[in-house]
C-alpha cells in the first residue's frame, strides 16, 4: 500500500508541475488592426515605439502578470521599469502605460481600445490578436 501511495503522490506532484509551467506562459496581445512583431514588444512597453503604422499605440500593464512580464520580456525588475518610465515621462512627455488589475481587465481593455496592447497569462480565444508568446 505504501508503494501505491508514493506513486500517487508523484503523479500529483507531476500534475502540479505541469499546471505551474503552463501558468507561466505570457501572451502579448493587441487590438485588431495593430500590426507588431515580437521584437517590437520591448519598445512598445518602454515608450520607444508609439505608433504601428498610423495607429497610436496604447499599452497597458497587467498587475497580475507584471512581475513575470518584466522578468521574461523586458529583463528588468519593477524598480528599474518605474525609473525608466519616470525618466521617459520627464524627458519626452510620454505617459506610462495604464495598469489593469487582471487578465480579464487587460483583455477587455484591448478589445475595446483601438491601438491597445497588453499581456495576459491565458491565451485569449477572441477579441485580440496574439503578437507573441513568452
Amino acid at each position: 500500500m505504501l508503494k501505491f501511495t508514493a506513486q500517487l503522490l508523484a503523479v500529483t506532484a507531476l500534475g502540479l508541475l505541469t499546471a505551474t509551467a503552463s501558468a507561466a506562459d505570457l501572451y502579448v496581445i493587441c487590438s485588431s488592426g495593430v500590426s507588431l512583431s515580437a521584437s517590437d514588444v520591448r519598445d512598445v512597453f518602454l515608450g520607444e515605439k508609439q505608433f504601428a503604422g498610423s495607429t497610436k499605440l496604447s499599452p497597458a500593464d497587467n498587475a497580475a502578470a507584471q512581475a513575470a512580464f518584466l522578468e521574461k520580456v523586458l529583463k528588468m525588475d519593477s524598480a528599474k521599469y518605474s525609473t525608466s518610465w519616470t525618466k521617459k515621462s520627464f524627458r519626452d512627455g510620454v505617459t506610462p502605460p495604464v495598469t489593469k488589475s487582471s487578465d480579464a481587465d487587460a483583455l477587455e481593455y484591448v478589445k475595446h481600445t483601438p491601438g491597445a496592447c497588453s499581456y495576459v497569462t491565458t491565451e485569449p480565444t477572441a477579441g485580440a490578436i496574439v503578437i507573441a508568446k513568452f
